[in-house]
């Protein structure tokens, strides 16, 4: 439908979670740079307050929706030119708390909401012989930490998947990156606050549960603003070739390198004190 449209200059962007945190700060600043952007989210009234943002409500655990999406910007805009993956949640609490449930709708938000828009996006990458795919995981998805065991296999779990699609999607000339921040100020520690409170705040990890928040609370204030990953994905959109992973964020760099060359043992000392 729109030869006019699919020749313009400005790519078309859809990001996941645009509604607040890293989403909407990335939305913000790609809308600033006069990209076309698309924000998909279960918060349409927050979506409606990011001027020249195109709104579409969703929910990445209804493929529907997620279809509906995909469609109406292909409609629309003849391609997708990057896909941003950003929606996610941290569910926080001992294994042996948390309801299988709640863990499988971690995965189903997580990872397999990312995984289905991921394809129902390449078609229309692969027809234009070009495209960029911007995975969010998290310094959580290299390293790992008590009470965190469902989130960390979450992240992991789009590290592998990110790691294999990027080979089979070299030879169509579409590129994925991984963005893994560390400690970002948005409401994920808030949310996931609710769960380790819930589930594990009165039992048998009790103790270590309320180590866990009050860390949480303090290290807030001092969090790297979300600002800081919105412009790394501008940097990442605008390079022609752009790394396979970046670290951004507070201790992103430092949770990684201490585990990677000091090794597990000296890096799982360092996360025990957390619960203390």
């Amino acid at each position: 439908m729109s030869r006019k449209k699919y020749n313009s200059n400005h790519k078309v962007v859809l990001i996941t979670g645009a509604s607040s945190g890293i989403g909407r700060a990335t939305a913000e600043l790609l809308l600033q740079k006069g990209y076309i952007v698309y924000g998909l989210a279960r918060n349409s009234e927050a979506l409606q307050k990011i001027k020249g943002l195109r709104l579409i409500p969703g929910d990445m655990k209804d493929e529907k929706s997620l279809e509906s999406a995909a469609k109406k910007i292909c409609d629309e805009q003849g391609r997708i030119d990057v896909l941003i993956n950003n929606a996610g949640y941290g569910l926080l609490g001992a294994v042996e708390d948390i309801p299988i449930e709640q863990a499988r709708r971690q995965f189903e938000v997580n990872v397999f909401g990312l995984a289905r828009l991921t394809q129902l996006v390449l078609p229309s990458m692969r027809e234009a012989g070009s495209g960029l795919i911007i995975n969010m995981s998290s310094v959580g998805g290299r390293v790992y930490f008590p009470l965190g065991a469902w989130y960390h296999a979450s992240k992991h779990a789009i590290e592998g998947f990110s790691d294999s699609l990027r080979l089979e999607l070299q030879e169509y000339n579409i590129k994925l990156v991984v963005i893994e921040p560390g400690l970002i100020a948005t409401n994920f520690y808030k949310l996931a606050e609710e769960p380790l409170t819930r589930y594990s705040s009165n039992g048998a990890y009790s103790g270590m549960a309320k180590a866990i928040s009050h860390n949480l609370s303090q290290s807030y204030r001092t969090m790297s603003p979300p600002s800081v990953v919105a412009h790394k994905v501008a940097t990442i959109i605008e390079s022609k070739h752009p790394r396979r992973r970046y670290l951004v964020g507070k201790l992103a760099r430092v949770l990684f390198y201490t585990r990677y060359l000091l090794g597990d043992g000296v890096f799982e000392q360092i996360a025990k004190k957390q619960t203390r």
